[in-house]
């Protein structure tokens, strides 16, 4: 993924087809001069299709589609004619897409799995043609209908990553180095704050066709659930995970605080990311004897599974594959069993 591309909010003007009109008219041939009616059905106009693409990581072929119009039905026409219904505009977008109304901010949908196909817009019926509108009471009726109009709505279209693991810690703690270790994900890697200005996502093997996802998010700061640094616009990129995981430096002057800071911006964005399964992972342990662990581990909370890891230690990079892979394992299990 190309940084740069990363785009995953756009706003866009949509707007479905018109119906075709129907149209008025008789049947006129050489020996038959008052034929009867024979005016054709409009066509319908085009539908404002949403629709899953899991080849699409990110919005940036919407970047500068500020305006997309579905076609409009085609008119009826003479000997019962139906005119040609409009094609229907479709959206492609990542899974894990949301649409909102751009004027009330309201939730219209979400894309959750590959081609899914949500109609955002319908477009309008045809009109019908005179034939009809012919009775035994009405042989030669002279009206018709024109079709319905198009529907239209500013949409704001919003990208949240679909990933099993998440990756929560404030800038330069390692994220993107051990993305870049557990998985074939090869995101930016620099020893600055935040050198990850877009999510990046990894698929992490376990063996044969064992997989998981995982998402390295931009480094949370300090009131980033306020909008301070990269702020509110990554957050919302953690509300997809089925795990998080907290990283956090061995070489930190206060591991408790960052810990309580990563917490604090998760409760003040969403509450419900609290009662998200988690885990704690202590990175650059390689820099650490028995003894340092030790004292470390004295520090820790009691509520969180905690590891001790390094991006340079295959090791503990195993370790901490199977540890998250059992605790997915028991998470969907959980699902299971609530359906």
């Amino acid at each position: 993924m190309i940084e740069s591309n990363f785009v995953d909010y756009v706003k866009i003007y949509v707007r479905s087809g018109k119906g075709g009109r129907g149209v008025t008219h008789f049947r006129h041939e050489k020996y038959i001069p008052f034929g009867g009616p024979d005016g054709g059905n409009g066509g319908s106009g085009g539908d404002i299709i949403l629709q899953g693409n899991k080849n699409y990581w990110t919005l940036f072929h919407l970047k500068y589609e500020r305006h997309l119009f579905a076609e409009s039905g085609k008119s009826g026409e003479g000997r019962q004619k139906n005119g040609k219904n409009g094609k229907n505009k479709i959206i492609e977008v990542p899974i894990g897409t949301s649409v909102f109304d751009a004027k009330t901010e309201k939730f219209i949908t979400d894309i959750k799995y590959d081609k899914q196909k949500i109609v955002l817009l319908k477009g309008g019926k045809g009109g019908k043609g005179n034939n009809y509108f012919k009775s035994a009471t009405n042989r030669t009726p002279r009206h018709s209908q024109l079709g319905e109009s198009y529907k239209e709505k500013e949409i704001i279209i919003q990208l949240n990553l679909l990933a099993d693991v998440g990756l929560v810690g404030l800038p330069n703690v390692g994220k993107s180095t051990l993305l870049s270790v557990i998985s074939s994900a090869k995101p930016k890697i620099a020893n600055y704050a935040f050198t990850t200005l877009s999510p990046n996502l990894g698929i992490v093997n376990i063996h044969d066709s064992c997989t998981f996802t995982m998402a390295d998010i931009p480094g949370i700061i300090k009131g980033a659930s306020e909008g301070k640094g990269l702020g509110l616009r990554f957050l919302r990129h953690i509300e997809r995970n089925s795990l998080l995981m907290f990283l956090i430096a061995s070489d930190t002057n206060d591991i408790i605080g960052e810990y309580k800071i990563l917490l604090n911006e998760l409760r003040h964005y969403n509450p419900k990311l609290l009662y998200k399964q988690r885990i704690l992972a202590i990175s650059k342990s390689d820099m650490l004897n028995e003894k340092l662990k030790i004292n470390i581990k004295q520090k820790l909370p009691t509520d969180i599974q905690h590891i001790f890891i390094s991006s340079f230690v295959p090791n503990s990079i195993i370790a901490l594959k199977y540890l998250l892979w059992g605790k997915l394992n028991k998470i969907l299990q959980k699902h299971t069993q609530v359906l």
